[in-house]
Order: structure tokens, then C-alpha cells, then sequence
């Protein structure tokens, strides 16, 4: 089965609302999946306790107070209770598809990579999981909203343990370290499978207002520029499109858009 792990912002307002439906959504998922939430953010240790899920209030922080991603993978790995672990953004709801799909991907590779592009939605008020037809609710608004996000952006990891070691020390909720994640298994011969066609990730849209700077601040401050530098430059950075294989509804495929990609890369200036 799975272990989730993820690292919320403060359960206050809208953005309590909606990691509280995340949450929720992944302990639903299957009896067996273990959730851990990292960090000491306001609200967290409540959330944990109501929704009957591990909490490891501690996380090694940068200099700006932000956790870091090398410390959660690497503690998650060593505590998990599965082989199968999933970084996962506390914003995102899962659906029953997920799990169906690191199932198909483990019966054909013991060690791997998966990612998949997420669904936008606009979600505002807390979701009654007591409802038979949550899921498809959900499912229905996100296909009205048909916002499929770009490749560049990835907000979940399912992978093997012990796939990644040696991580930097990368700031959580900033750009860069999500695509050096996929550079590295790339570059250390891993499969890396794109679960788009057959999940349906959904982030709830929600505004930057935890970050002094708003969205600006995620996307261009000095936390996003220094994860680039860990990173190692753009040259370390890839995308779901460099994803090895294709998992679609007949079954696992050879990605050969990849190639292109590789091209595309050799010949841009911006790599």
C-alpha cells in the first residue's frame, strides 16, 4: 500500500478549509494508507488528531524559516510504514484513480518515479466526504473548470524507498525543487512515469497571502532563486513531459515525446 506525506501551511480560513479536504481525501483512499504531516504550523496538530493521522510536528528549517524538503523525504522514508511513499502537496484532493495507478506501476517496475499533471478547481467550502457522491462531484467540477496544469508544475511524488538520497536543502512552497526531483531519478536511470491520463488530481485554487511577498514571492523571491542554485541550474530541471513512460488506460507506454523534449532542450538557450 501507500504513505503519504506532506507539510501544510496554518489551518486558518480558506486554506484551512481546503488542506482539510485534502487530507481528509487521502485517508479515504484505501484502510491502508498511512498520512504523515510534518511541521508545527498553526492548526496542524489539532488536524492531525481529528482526522486520526500521524504528526511529526518537527521539521529542520532554512534561514528563513522555511521547512525543508530534504529533511521530510529523507525522515519519511526511514519511518514509513510502506514501500510505496508519496509526497503530496496539502492542497490537492486524490481520488480512488490514484491508488489504482501505483498499483499498475509497481507490478511492472520495484523501483520508480510517478507524477501527473493536476486539475485547477475552485473549491470553497468544506467537502461532506459523508456523501456516496463526493468523488464524483468533484470529479464533474474539475471537468467543467478544464484547467489541466503546464508540465513545469508538479505538486505529488510517488516513489519507491530509497529512490532519492542526498536531497538538498530545497524550501518547501517554492519553485525548482519540484522539477530537480524529476532531473534526478531521470539522471540516476529510474523509471519516471506520467500517471496523467488515468488521475485526476485536483488542487483547489487558493491566493499567496501566507507569503509576505503573495505569489511573486513564491515564483521569483530569493527562496525560489536558492533552490535553483541547490538545484544546480536549469540544466537539473525536468518536467512530467520527461517523464520515461506513459501510463494510460491500455496500460504502460514508452514516452516518446521525451525525445523531442531532448531536442527541444539541446537547442534552447534557456537550458
Amino acid at each position: 500500500m501507500l504513505t503519504i506525506f506532506s507539510t501544510p501551511k496554518p489551518f486558518v480560513g480558506h486554506i484551512g478549509v481546503i488542506q482539510r479536504n485534502a487530507l481528509k481525501s487521502w485517508t479515504l483512499l484505501h484502510p491502508a494508507v498511512e498520512v504523515i504531516l510534518f511541521g508545527d504550523e498553526q492548526g496542524a496538530a489539532t488536524a492531525a488528531r481529528e482526522l486520526g493521522i500521524r504528526h511529526e510536528s518537527h521539521v529542520e528549517k532554512n534561514e528563513f524559516g522555511t521547512n525543508r524538503i530534504d529533511f521530510m523525504f529523507t525522515k519519511a522514508q526511514q519511518i514509513a510504514r510502506h514501500e510505496v511513499l508519496c509526497y503530496v502537496n496539502c492542497d490537492i484532493i486524490l481520488l480512488q484513480d490514484f491508488c489504482s495507478a501505483i498499483n499498475r506501476v509497481r507490478q511492472a517496475h520495484s523501483k520508480f518515479l510517478g507524477v501527473g499533471r493536476r486539475w485547477d478547481t475552485e473549491v470553497t467550502e468544506p467537502i461532506d466526504f459523508t456523501s456516496p457522491d463526493w468523488e464524483s462531484n468533484i470529479r464533474r467540477k474539475a471537468l467543467l473548470a478544464n484547467h489541466k496544469q503546464s508540465h513545469w508544475v508538479i505538486d505529488f511524488f510517488a516513489f519507491s524507498r530509497g529512490l532519492f538520497v542526498d536531497i538538498p536543502p530545497f524550501a518547501v512552497g517554492r519553485v525548482r525543487w519540484d522539477n530537480w526531483v524529476v532531473w534526478n531519478a531521470c539522471n540516476s536511470g529510474q523509471p519516471v512515469v506520467d500517471l496523467s491520463p488515468v488521475i485526476m488530481p485536483v488542487h483547489q485554487n487558493h491566493d499567496y497571502s501566507h507569503h509576505p511577498q503573495g505569489k511573486r514571492g513564491v515564483y521569483d523571491g530569493e527562496e525560489g532563486e536558492r533552490n535553483l542554485q541547490l538545484a544546480g541550474g536549469w540544466g537539473h530541471l525536468r518536467t512530467i513531459a520527461d517523464a520515461t513512460e506513459i501510463l494510460r488506460p491500455s496500460g504502460l507506454g514508452h514516452n516518446w515525446k521525451r525525445e523531442w523534449m531532448k531536442w527541444k532542450r539541446l537547442t534552447s538557450d534557456k537550458w
